[in-house]
């Protein structure tokens, strides 16, 4: 899978869910539904999208949650559509 693949699946995922803002997972349930071979590049795909100011971090104490960025609705549809 392209990287940029990757990034629309995790965005779509997250959007779908409703993951928007206040409400975040963990980084690791991004890795859900993708075969055994791509998992691997699940994270390094969700650092680039924290970069592009797509997704929001948010470090607690049992692990890094992400959650989309409503203040970047131009980004997200990008790689919705």
């Amino acid at each position: 899978m392209e990287k940029e693949q990757l990034k629309g699946f995790i965005v779509k995922k997250l959007f779908h869910h409703g993951y928007i803002g206040g409400r975040h997972t963990d980084i690791k349930n991004l890795k859900k539904g993708l075969p055994s071979h791509i998992k691997g590049d699940v994270k390094e795909a969700a650092q680039e999208l924290i970069k592009e100011d797509i997704l929001i971090p948010k470090p607690t104490s049992y692990g890094l949650h992400v959650s989309l960025n409503p203040r970047n609705k131009s980004g997200i549809d990008k790689y919705l559509q």
